[in-house]
């Protein structure tokens, strides 16, 4: 299983590990295994730490509560306390340590520094919400936030692989049988 990093935020990311919210949710940090190769294939780090299921609860717990705060916010809602104080206690950590080498820059981290990373991103995100435009992804099934570049501002899903297609192509079969259904 391969993660997408499709939302435009380190925050909105990890916050799309957990897929299919509101249907059959689809859960991709099921083991602590794969929490260590989200934090390489983020960037956070370059090399996989090695992390327990404690850490797992820990970063699974930091999801929930930046998945609150942004739909809160897009709903134009009260961030919830509890949530805030879990984003700026993790965001208090250390940032995983860099060392630079001839071969390139190395980048270690433990929990500490993955949710530090995680929750200054989702503070940098919050905190400048009202000047970017954060959606949530317009296939229906599909919970996933991100945050829009595109040059229009006319972003309508997460990515075209898993969702935009999708809607495209569905769109393409409607339309094929009500031209076949018509004429």
């Amino acid at each position: 299983m391969g993660f997408v990093f499709v939302s435009g935020n380190l925050a909105l990311d990890l916050a799309g590990t957990l897929k299919w919210r509101r249907a059959e949710p689809e859960e991709l940090l099921v083991t602590p295994g794969d929490l260590a190769r989200w934090s390489v294939e983020a960037g956070i780090a370059t090399e996989e730490p090695s992390l327990d299921a404690e850490g797992l609860r820990r970063l699974r717990a930091l999801r929930e509560a930046v998945y609150r705060l942004v739909t809160g916010a897009l709903r134009g809602g009260p961030w919830p306390e509890d949530d805030l104080r879990v984003v700026n206690e993790e965001a208090r950590g250390a940032p995983p340590r860099l060392t630079l080498t001839p071969a390139g820059l190395a980048r270690r981290a433990d929990i500490e520094a993955i949710a530090s990373a995680v929750a200054r991103s989702a503070a940098e995100l919050l905190g400048e919400l009202r000047h970017l435009r954060v959606r949530e992804c317009a296939r229906p099934e599909c919970t996933r936030i991100f945050v829009d570049r595109s040059r229009g501002g006319n972003r309508q899903w997460c990515g075209m692989e898993e969702c935009g297609n999708r809607i495209k192509a569905a769109n393409y079969r409607a339309r094929r049988n009500r031209a076949a259904a018509s004429g």
